[in-house]
């Protein structure tokens, strides 16, 4: 035990702005379109969408799909 906690039951949540941005880089890595881009403005529908879910995140405006505004 550690600081009196059993290790490995309880995973620490991902932060939203490196959770978005992983899911926009694991997307470039992958994506044709989005490989020999320069800027994320430049890549295809998808990428754009992620890159700007990541800009949102980072200023803290994220907001979930399917959550009341």
């Amino acid at each position: 035990m550690k600081d009196g906690r059993i290790g490995g039951a309880v995973q620490a949540a991902e932060d939203p702005t490196l959770r978005a941005y992983r899911l926009w880089f694991e997307h470039t890595r992958k994506c044709d379109h989005c490989k020999g881009v320069r800027k994320a403005s430049d890549g295809c529908a998808d990428g754009r969408e992620l890159w700007g879910t990541y800009r949102l995140a980072c200023i803290g405006r994220l907001e979930t799909k399917g959550d009341p505004s």
